[in-house]
């Protein structure tokens, strides 16, 4: 089956918001054996919308909109939908009680313009809304399918991974239901790791393979239809078997987390302590491993040491190092590992993790613009200094460079596991 994702949504024309929906639903679709084939954003325009319904009928047996439910008068999908298939709008009563009962709870005033969100076309399927008041909607006519979810992606998820995915499987005739298992890798690009994968991906039937990437990260679904769990398992285990043989030093979880959650998870287990000295990434590694709940027990702090003085007044690091005539200067693998040192020393940690490079718009201290070195000192251990080059905008760099600091020390840690 071949799919198209309408997003319907002035706002997203304009890059007020961004389409963060199209890339979630074009996963769920490929585990669901979809193949998406085109996007499209159109605005709150009543024409233009019908026109992208023509081109996408034309084009694609599963036409996915987001968007264009709410309760306003510029939401226009249902209403638009329904015309071009001649259909009309009819109460689908659940929902409009589901309204009424919220507004009744509030002691407010319901306007009438709130009964839209409750308005199906006759003859489809009603997708219930947990998070949300709009319905969504799936229709069968004349051999195209239609689904209608809401925009907020809040509303949007949960409806498309409960109700949205059932009614899928129903038009698609999916009589078993479908299992996968995220792969998740760092320290290798998704190039590199599609070119290892590429004969099982080309030569995919069952369980299938499908990559994808993010700053820093790749993943990888595996996905099977099976009667069991069990069954799927044992399936979906025979396929990462052979992933492992090739990419298996890059696998750093086989469940979507993020990497520094798994680098959280390995601290805690071995119940050691990490901290942090940055500079051209400006806080951001400590902003990564902050971010994972709980982490103060394995996170003691960081340091943002921007300029050469506060490397010198906090860290200690000699002011001959990093200025002055045959100076290594800041931007160097001798200041890294220093900076690695000395911020697990101040605070009296297990591991210590340095990142100084040029994060751009222009080189410094005569180095290029991408180039950062990352030190992981360990307690008891030679300091490890790394090496990369990194490519695209300022904010790009700086993220991939946290991801490779993290890849190494998570690479430390489950060495030693």
């Amino acid at each position: 089956m071949k799919a198209e994702i309408i997003a319907v949504g002035t706002e997203l024309l304009l890059g007020q918001i961004v389409n963060t929906n199209a890339q979630f639903l074009s996963q769920e679709l490929a585990a669901l054996g979809v193949d998406v084939y085109f996007q499209t954003v159109v605005g709150d325009n009543a024409g233009r919308l019908r026109q992208a319904i023509e081109v996408a009928r034309s084009r694609a047996d599963l036409l996915v909109f987001t968007g264009g439910l709410g309760p306003t008068q510029d939401d226009l999908t249902k209403d638009v939908l329904a015309a071009y298939l001649n259909k009309p709008l009819v109460l689908h009563q659940p929902s409009m009680d589901k309204i009424e009962q919220l507004f009744s709870s509030r002691g407010t005033h319901m306007v009438e313009s709130n009964r839209r969100q409750a308005l199906m076309i006759e003859g489809s399927t009603p997708l219930a809304n947990s998070a949300g008041l709009a319905v969504g909607i799936g229709l069968s006519e004349d051999g195209t399918h239609y689904m209608l979810l809401p925009g907020p992606p809040r509303e949007m998820r949960p409806m498309m991974e409960g109700p949205g995915k059932a009614w899928i499987q129903h038009i698609t005739g999916q009589t078993e239901p479908l299992f996968s298992r995220q792969l998740k890798f760092a320290g290798i690009g998704e190039s590199n790791l599609e070119a290892a994968l590429l004969d099982l991906i080309d030569g995919q039937t069952d369980p299938t393979i499908a990559p994808y990437a993010k700053e820093g990260e790749v993943a990888v679904r595996v996905s099977t239809k099976a009667p069991t769990e069990a069954e799927a398992a044992m399936k979906i285990d025979a396929t990462v078997d052979k992933i492992k043989e090739r990419v298996g030093e890059f696998l750093y979880a086989q469940e979507d987390i993020p990497l520094e959650e798994a680098v959280v998870r390995l601290l805690r287990a071995s119940r050691r302590k990490l901290a942090s000295a940055e500079s051209c990434t400006g806080g951001l590694f400590a902003e990564y491993i902050t971010s994972i709940p709980g982490s103060s027990g394995e996170y003691s702090g960081g340091v943002v040491t921007y300029t050469n003085e506060m490397k010198h007044k906090m860290l200690g690091i000699p002011m001959e190092q990093l200025e002055g005539e045959g100076a290594p200067g800041a931007i160097s693998e001798s200041t890294a590992a220093l900076m690695a040192e000395r911020i697990l020393q101040i605070a009296d940690t297990d591991f210590g993790v340095s990142l100084t490079g040029v994060a751009g718009p222009s080189e410094s201290e005569g180095k290029p613009v991408g180039l950062v070195y990352f030190a992981v000192a360990e307690r008891g251990k030679e300091t490890r200094v790394f090496t990369s080059k990194f490519s695209g905008s300022r904010e790009i760099i700086r993220v991939r460079a946290v991801k490779a600091a993290l890849y190494r020390l998570w690479q430390t840690l489950a060495s030693a596991e």
